[in-house]
């Protein structure tokens, strides 16, 4: 700590400022507190931001958030069951035309290995939607419990 001596514009005097309990015998002498010293604390970064990708739960099969089968299709009777899942057949609301629909247990999907099987076959069967002898994939919805596969539904070939 020092003196700091400083003159002001309409004083002719010189004001002197002591710190650190430095008296003197002047008058003229100003007594201040010097402020604390600057201390610089390390700036905090802000959080990040979160991914688009939290949107979706954990949970999630396909890449895409929540949708009810029921706001496009009225699920009937149980036409079979797999492995993994049960078809029924569906009826569009909109065009009245029927459908199956092969819902799938997420419960049945343990491992990462079954849920990129599920990715895969949804993604073959976009690419092959269209092609003759092959049934037409109409789309994928998925809930909390089940991930919903529609698609034409096909009576199978008369021998």
């Amino acid at each position: 700590m020092g003196i700091c001596i400083s003159k002001t514009k309409n004083s002719s005097k010189t004001d002197v400022v002591l710190h650190s309990n430095q008296r003197s015998d002047d008058p003229n002498i100003l007594y201040t507190k010097s402020p604390p010293p600057a201390t610089q604390t390390p700036a905090r970064k802000p959080p990040p931001l979160p991914s688009p990708k939290r949107v979706f739960k954990s949970n999630t099969i396909l890449s895409k958030p929540f949708e009810d089968v029921k706001e496009h299709y009225t699920i009937g009777r149980e036409l079979g069951r797999g492995q993994f899942g049960v078809t029924y057949l569906c009826t569009q609301i909109s065009t009245n035309q029927k459908y199956a629909c092969k819902s799938i247990s997420k419960k049945k999907l343990i491992t990462k290995g079954d849920k990129e099987d599920m990715r895969r076959e949804i993604q073959i069967m976009q690419h092959l939607s269209g092609q003759a002898n092959i049934v037409e994939f109409k789309g994928a919805y998925q809930d909390k419990l089940y991930v919903h596969l529609v698609m034409e539904n096909k009576p199978p070939p008369q021998i």
